[in-house]
C-alpha cells in the first residue's frame, strides 16, 4: 500500500472515530436536535397552505428543499469552521508533521462531516414525514434519486469548505461568511420556488449547488404533479447532474492545490502570531 493510501485509510478512521465521538457527546447531540427543530417548525407552520398551481402544501415543498440546504451548510460551512480552527489551535500543524498528514486529516474530517449531514439530513426527513403530507411517498425510484443526488451535493460543497477553511485567517472569518450564505439560501428555493422570484434572481441563484441540491431532492421526494413549481415545469435531472458535478470536478481540481499551499505555510512563529492577534482582541 503507498504512503498517501496509508494516511487515507488512517484518516478515515480517526473521521469515524470522530463521528462516533460526536454522537455522545451531549452538546453535540442538542446541536443536532436544536437544528431538526428549526427546520422542522417553519414546515409544520404552513403545512396548510397550499403552493398554487403544485398540488402540495408549503410544507411539503420546504421539507426536501431545506433538506438539500442541509446538506450544502454543512458540507461547505463546517468543513470551513473544522479546518479553520484547527489550523489556529496547531491541530493541522501537528497534522504536518507526520508523512502525508495533512491528506490523512482532511479525509478524516470529510468522513465526519458527511456522517453528520446525513444523520441531520435523516434525522429531518424522519420527523417530516410524519408531520407534512405528501413527502417520501414515491417508492424505489425516489432512492435512486436520493442515491446520486446526495453523494454528488457532497461532493460539490465539501470541497468548497475546504478551501474557505484553507483561505481565511481565523473561524470568526467564517463566522462572518455566514450572512452572504443565508442570502444566497434566500435567493435559492428554500422558503418559496425560485420560479417566484425575478429572472435575473433565478440566474444568480441557478449558479451555486445549494438550488440544484433542492430541486434534486424534491424531484425524489414529493409528487409528480409538485414539478408544475419549478422553472420550466421540469425536475431538469440532467441540468442537476451537470451542475452539481461541474462544482465537484472544479472543487476536487482546487481543494487539493490550495490545502497543499496552506499547509506549506504553516508553522510555528505563524500559529504563535494568530494566538497574539486573538489575545490582543480578547483584551
Amino acid at each position: 500500500m503507498s504512503p498517501v493510501w496509508y494516511a487515507a485509510g488512517v484518516g478515515a478512521r480517526r473521521g469515524w472515530t470522530e463521528l462516533r465521538q460526536t454522537f455522545t457527546t451531549g452538546q453535540d447531540v442538542f446541536g443536532y436536535a436544536l437544528w431538526t427543530v428549526l427546520l422542522i417548525v417553519p414546515m409544520y407552520l404552513v403545512r396548510d397552505d397550499q403552493l398554487k398551481g403544485a398540488g402540495i402544501s408549503a410544507g411539503a415543498f420546504m421539507l426536501p428543499s431545506m433538506l438539500g440546504m442541509t446538506l450544502a451548510f454543512t458540507g461547505m460551512m463546517t468543513t470551513a469552521q473544522l479546518l479553520a480552527t484547527e489550523r489556529e489551535d496547531g491541530t493541522l500543524l501537528r497534522a504536518k508533521a507526520v508523512p502525508h498528514g495533512v491528506i490523512g486529516h482532511l479525509v478524516g474530517k470529510i468522513v465526519m462531516v458527511s456522517g453528520t449531514a446525513l444523520v441531520s439530513m435523516v434525522l429531518a426527513l424522519a420527523a417530516g414525514v410524519f408531520l407534512v403530507e405528501d413527502v417520501a411517498r414515491q417508492g424505489g425510484e425516489a432512492w435512486l434519486t436520493l442515491g446520486w443526488v446526495v453523494p454528488l451535493g457532497l461532493l460539490a460543497t465539501l470541497p468548497v469548505g475546504a478551501v474557505i477553511g484553507s483561505l481565511v485567517d481565523s473561524p470568526r472569518t467564517v463566522g462572518l461568511l455566514m450572512l452572504p450564505v443565508m442570502g444566497l439560501v434566500a435567493i435559492s428555493g428554500i422558503y418559496f420556488p425560485l420560479s417566484k422570484l425575478p429572472e435575473w434572481l433565478q440566474t444568480v441563484g441557478q449558479i451555486f449547488p445549494v438550488y440544484w441540491l433542492g430541486l434534486g431532492l424534491r424531484s425524489a421526494l414529493l409528487p409528480a404533479d409538485a414539478v408544475a413549481a419549478e422553472i420550466g415545469e421540469s425536475w431538469r435531472h440532467l441540468e442537476t447532474a451537470g451542475v452539481l458535478g461541474g462544482w465537484a470536478v472544479a472543487g476536487l481540481l482546487l481543494a487539493p492545490a490550495v490545502l497543499r499551499r496552506m499547509a506549506r505555510r504553516e508553522s510555528g512563529a505563524a500559529m504563535a502570531e494568530r494566538h497574539r492577534k486573538a489575545m490582543q482582541r480578547v483584551t
